[in-house]
């Protein structure tokens, strides 16, 4: 199963619609099979054979449609209920399971919407999860362990120390939903001194930027406020208390009341404007805006203000200082003189939970490039943040979808003659111009996600962000990606995310040190015939990692399709091994 995406930016548009974009996956029985159309687009096969069910032998009469007034089927959805009448749906069995689909549909969009703005925004987790340098001279850091107690990061660049870079102790250090946050300050080197705004920030990929001229905050402040403000529009700015001191002193004289006692009857907001309308008739005009109160005596009246139409237009012009404000930021030339990272790009890390069961270490969830040490049975994270002068830059567009595919199936490693395992690099220079010559438009990659057991040609993911390092580094493989770009091949990835690797080690099994936190617990959480864990599906925060896992590859690697593995396995608890015939009984 090939999913496309039609999207030529590198964010994909999600839309989200419990009618025309979601089928309703139904059991096809083996005896007659009744076509069925929904809003002239999604066809369902249902089974009415009244000789497997005796019960409802009689036959059956079709009851006549009732259109919509000003509402077309297609414009409404497909209201279950409404639809197993229109179409003389008796089969109870059948009615029920489309009820319940129905329901649990409804129940699953206000949990997700509870929590997220919308399906993006449930999709775009990679955005803040995981390892993201900060504008701000930092590096933040988020991970999702509601079982764990304590929570820091630990790696060769602070000694593996649980207490250096830890989450702030009670919920400071985390919300509601389990997800740690913790922030790696850059350090400040020796002569330095600290940054004159609190809120400084760095563009941390521009070599130079406007920042860098030197010039003083309070002197770009000065400009700013210099070029905003006309004269005398800044006073009360500066003067914070000038205007209600002088309206106290206006309504009750230099030696006003100081009690309630004192205090006597107010006249009303009308009257006094009035009256201090009069009182100022005769005044020079200012720069200051005048505002007048229109009255008509209707009650909405109240609400009305009429500015002047000289200051309107002034107003109009004005344009905020966003040109100082940008002076304000400086570049990665003035952070690399300031500064050195906290943890520098290729460091070793893990993140460190204390848990009821006591201290874990983990590969996070969310690590982009992952590589096992000298005996390939343990693991660690890499912290990739290359140099933007190393960085990769893509070149080429993406090619349109042709009408018809043809999709090469590869696997980088067994890609070479010889007995090794090949490289990106390799496949690049020897495979990709091949597939071109041969006339295919696609190839299908297997095997790039980061797994533990080679043997298992990828099926075994262990890290479902991270770019295998058998093969290469993450920028070799957006070369990869680029340069089948360039000769007009669409680039579709082998997804698994119908189960994932059950070791503890470097994979997401007791992750948290619960066995519940992405996977299912007992029986149903493991595979009994490959050995791996079920992801929760049900469960909000394993959409948001899934979800989010399939918009990373096409947002960071511009990735074109996937092709979902053992999808039976995600569809039916029995994982596609029964003998399921489609059976509205079973």
């Amino acid at each position: 199963m090939n999913a496309l995406s039609s999207s030529p930016s590198p964010s994909p548009s999600i839309k989200f619609s419990p009618y025309k974009t979601h089928s309703l996956l139904l059991p096809q029985p083996r005896s007659t099979l009744q076509s069925i159309s929904l809003s002239g687009k999604v066809k369902l096969k249902v089974s009415c054979s009244a000789s497997e069910h005796p019960q409802h032998a009689e036959p059956r009469k079709r009851q006549p449609s009732k259109k919509a007034k000003n509402v077309s089927d297609g414009e409404k959805g497909v209201d279950p209920v409404g639809f197993l009448t229109k179409l003389g749906i008796s089969h109870k069995q059948f009615a029920q399971y489309l009820r319940e689909r129905y329901k649990s549909l409804k129940d699953l969009k206000d949990e997700i919407f509870n929590r997220h703005a919308n399906l993006t925004d449930l999709s775009s987790g990679f955005m803040f999860l995981g390892m993201h340098r900060h504008m701000e001279h930092r590096v933040d850091f988020m991970e999702w362990a509601p079982g764990a107690r304590y929570c820091a990061v630990v790696g060769d660049f602070n000694g593996w120390s649980p207490r250096e870079n830890a989450a702030r102790e009670g919920h400071f250090g985390h919300d509601d939903y389990g997800y740690w946050f913790i922030i790696l300050e850059d350090k400040l080197k020796e002569g330095e001194k600290p940054d004159e705004l609190y809120f400084q920030q760095y563009n941390y990929v521009d070599d130079y930027d406007k920042g860098d001229s030197g010039i003083s905050i309070d002197e770009i402040f000065k400009r700013a406020n210099d070029e905003y403000w006309e004269p005398g529009e800044d006073r009360f700015i500066k003067n914070r208390f000038e205007v209600p001191a002088k309206l106290y002193e206006q309504l009750f004289g230099p030696n006003g009341p100081q009690t309630l006692e004192e205090l006597e009857e107010i006249p009303d907001a009308e009257t006094r404007y009035k009256a201090w309308k009069e009182q100022h008739k005769d005044d020079p005009s200012s720069n200051v805006p005048s505002y007048d109160v229109i009255d008509n005596g209707k009650e909405y009246d109240i609400f009305n203000v009429v500015i002047d139409p000289v200051t309107r237009e002034k107003f109009k012009v004005k344009k905020p200082p966003i040109p100082y404000w940008l002076e304000t930021r400086k570049g990665r030339k003035a952070w690399l003189k300031k500064y050195s990272p906290t943890i520098p790009h290729g460091s070793k890390y893990r993140v460190y939970f204390n848990t009821p069961n006591g201290p874990l270490e983990r590969i996070p969830a969310w690590a982009t490039y992952v590589q096992p040490d000298a005996h390939g049975k343990q693991g660690f994270a890499i912290h990739w943040e290359p140099p933007p002068e190393h960085a990769y830059k893509w070149k080429n567009t993406k090619p349109n979808v042709p009408k018809a595919l043809k999709i090469y199936e590869c696997h980088v490693g067994i890609s070479g003659s010889e007995p090794r395992v090949s490289s990106f690099n390799y496949f690049i220079e020897k495979v990709l111009p091949h597939v071109k010559e041969a006339g295919y438009n696609a190839i299908q990659l297997f095997g790039v996600v980061e797994h533990k057991d080679y043997f298992t040609v990828g099926y075994r993911v262990t890290n479902f962000f991270a770019v295998s390092s058998r093969y290469g580094t993450p920028e070799d493989f957006k070369r990869l990606v680029d340069e089948a770009h360039g000769l007009g091949l669409l680039v579709f990835l082998d997804i698994v995310h119908s189960y994932a690797s059950a070791d503890e080690m470097v994979g997401l099994s007791s992750f948290d040190g619960s066995n519940d936190c992405y996977f299912h617990t007992g029986k149903r959480g493991h595979h009994k015939y490959w050995g791996t864990r079920m992801f929760k599906y049900g469960d909000q925060d394993v959409l948001h990692f899934l979800l989010s896992n399939l918009n990373w590859w096409v947002v960071e690697y511009r990735i074109d399709g996937f092709r979902f593995h053992s999808l039976s396995s995600m569809i039916y608890t029995h994982n596609g091994f029964a003998s399921f015939t489609g059976d509205m009984e079973e």
